[in-house]
């Protein structure tokens, strides 16, 4: 299973994007909110319903953890003490991570990102704790993916495809969504 957080103030894009192309790869995901209420409104207003509350789940099934973006989304994540210990654990076993936008920064406020490469918003940088700042689209370091913003958000989610499923499910993927003819 692969966990997607929510947290009020996500970034749509960043979100949705890596969501639905995943389960067009036929990997399961679950988007889990990590306050109260079901219901979480992203930066721009959308309302997005988890699937369920951080709380109520029990994450012994991952694949791998998600991180949007997002302000002030990837602030709230980076506050939220039980996800810094999954965060903290999931990174200790080498369990897949992926954040994109400003959400590398709560990795790398948590110091998670020491000795690795890794990218964010511009701008975000000095919050990436010990970690080798690169200005690339995606960056992956072993089963750690980072992208720079909303405009990576297809790459991002090819990226962690390619990480779970392989080459040939990205491409299986990005034909169905027409990508080679754009």
């Amino acid at each position: 299973m692969v966990y997607i957080f929510l947290a009020e103030g996500f970034e749509a894009i960043e979100t949705i994007t890596p969501l639905d192309m995943l389960i067009r790869a036929g990997i399961e995901v679950n988007t889990i909110a990590i306050d109260d209420d079901f219901l979480v409104r992203s930066s721009q207003g959308i309302p997005l319903q988890a699937d369920d509350l951080f709380e109520n789940t029990d994450f012994s099934d991952a694949e791998m953890l998600i991180l949007p973006g997002g302000q002030p989304g990837a602030t709230n994540l980076g506050k939220h003490k039980e996800l810094e210990a999954l965060l903290r654990d999931a990174m200790e076993k080498d369990l897949p991570v992926a954040a994109i936008c400003a959400a590398p920064t709560v990795l790398g406020k948590h110091g998670l990102l020491k000795g690795r490469r890794a990218t964010c918003y511009p701008g975000c940088e000095g919050m990436l704790k010990g970690a080798e700042c690169r200005e690339s689209f995606v960056e992956k370091d072993g089963n750690l993916i980072t992208a720079c913003g909303p405009a990576a958000a297809v790459e991002f989610a090819k990226a962690i495809i390619r990480l779970l499923r392989g080459e040939e499910a990205v491409r299986e993927v990005c034909d169905k969504m027409m990508f080679g003819r754009a």
